[in-house]
């Protein structure tokens, strides 16, 4: 751990680990491995005279190949690639392997049948990735918006000034500005869970080619459709050699949208922990710096800010370069699809860091309660309003002149700029009732 060059394998190893088992070398070899052996299933039941006396009962061994995988079989297929240079090719000679210890070396010759490697890895990675979602993220992304949803219900009745520009302005409700996080994440969410996950299974142009030519009675396009179906993802249905990755970017692009929520979410805390509107809980074992004993630091939030920034770096750079291909297949996208981890990876550090981060905060209703008494001026918006509704010359103008770039105003000054005014006394006592507090107009959630 200390000598690994990426922190997500380093200082960050115990809060990614959930993703070893989707993401990893181990688990790229092993997802292959997977799709080899149930493509190699779903063929014996098209009943190709090569595969009819393929003994049934052998089936639950190929399963097994599959469910029994360790890091030992991982590192077997990694010696053989170290000699045939190939990944897939490797898996494809330790199942003919595999095969021969259990006496069905026969058959080993239709393992990776009319494949080619991308139909392997563009099925194997987008697997990984769906179930790195269902398993790890979602369940993950969805405990962050209910403790979001929580905290929003239980300030929904605490006023607070606004800031537009970083000004002063009207006054809203500390769980509602929460609620719009719950609401844009909400979306995101949503466009999340409805999103398909697609595979490319198409031989080595993507036209069946050595399938069709082989066995030509077969419907080799419902076969895979069914087959890639099967496994829980949907096959591409025009394609070159690989997978044209657009589906993919657009995920990509939909997680890149909800960390840059995510980040807006933690820029805004940081600035309301630095105005004191929360503090954070201490914990006395802790040091927020080297010279300052009482400083007690965002950090939480600073660090998934950080963290979300090179996850949506990676996310942006996956979304652009893989839909490029040259012609039918260049090898660019290989090596930049095996980074795909690393922002989920980064992702994942984030989430759990603001999670962290928003179980420390207390509130300091006293103080937002004070900065609305420091800054009454905010309800001119409300007066000038009812002034127009009472016919009153200007509004506007005479609101502004009063009260724009005088600085904090009290609720004294307010006052007294209601009793100059030329409307009837019941209509004044309405404007004195309206406080920076109670002006917080309508919200339900």
């Amino acid at each position: 751990m200390l000598k690994a060059i990426s922190p997500v394998d380093g200082r960050y190893a115990n809060k990614t680990n959930e993703l070893v088992d989707f993401f990893s070398e181990y688990a790229l070899i092993k997802y292959r491995v997977y799709v080899e052996i149930y493509y190699f299933i779903q063929l014996l039941e098209q009943n190709l005279p090569s595969l009819k006396e393929f003994p049934r009962e052998k089936i639950s061994v190929l399963q097994a190949i599959v469910d029994d995988f360790t890091l030992d079989d991982a590192q077997k297929i990694k010696d053989i690639e170290g000699k045939t240079n190939h990944d897939v090719k490797a898996v494809e000679y330790f199942l003919k392997e595999k095969f021969s210890l259990n006496n069905l070396e026969s058959f080993g010759e239709f393992i990776h049948f009319g494949l080619t490697s991308q139909d392997i890895n563009n099925t194997a990675v987008p697997l990984s990735i769906h179930e790195a979602l269902h398993t790890v993220y979602k369940p993950l992304i969805h405990s962050l918006r209910d403790i979001l949803i929580s905290m929003a219900k239980n300030w929904q009745d605490v006023p607070m000034l606004a800031r537009t520009h970083g000004q002063p302005a009207s006054p809203t409700l500390l769980g509602k500005e929460l609620y719009v996080f719950v609401d844009r994440l909400q979306m995101q969410i949503h466009a999340l869970s409805t999103k398909e996950i697609y595979a490319k299974f198409g031989g080595a142009v993507g036209n069946l080619n050595a399938h069709a030519v082989t066995f030509p009675e077969v419907d080799w396009i419902s076969f895979s459709d069914q087959f890639v179906k099967s496994i829980g993802l949907k096959r591409l249905k025009y394609t070159t050699q690989i997978d044209h990755y657009d589906q993919m970017a657009d995920l990509f692009q939909n997680l890149s949208r909800i960390n840059t929520i995510l980040i807006d979410l933690c820029r805004d805390i940081w600035m309301y922990i630095s105005i004191n509107y929360f503090s954070q809980k201490v914990n006395k074992d802790e040091v927020g710096s080297s010279t300052m004993p009482h400083k007690v630091n965002p950090i939480d939030f600073e660090n998934a800010e950080g963290n979300l920034g090179i996850a949506n770096a990676i996310f942006y750079h996956l979304a652009e370069k893989l839909p490029i291909s040259r012609w039918q297949r260049d090898l660019t996208d290989s090596t930049v699809l095996r980074n795909i981890g690393v922002p989920f990876a980064h992702s994942l550090i984030s989430v759990k860091s603001i999670i962290k981060g928003l179980g420390k905060l207390q509130l300091n209703q006293e103080v937002l309660n004070q900065d609305l008494e420091n800054n009454w001026a905010v309800v001119a918006e409300a007066y000038q309003t009812i002034l127009r509704r009472e016919g009153v010359a200007q509004p506007y103008e005479l609101l502004k002149a009063y009260t724009r770039g005088k600085g904090s105003m009290n609720k004294a000054q307010l006052m007294e700029f209601i009793d100059t005014l030329p409307v009837s006394e019941s209509v004044k006592s309405e404007l004195r009732k309206i406080t920076p507090q109670n002006y917080t107009g309508i919200v339900s959630f």
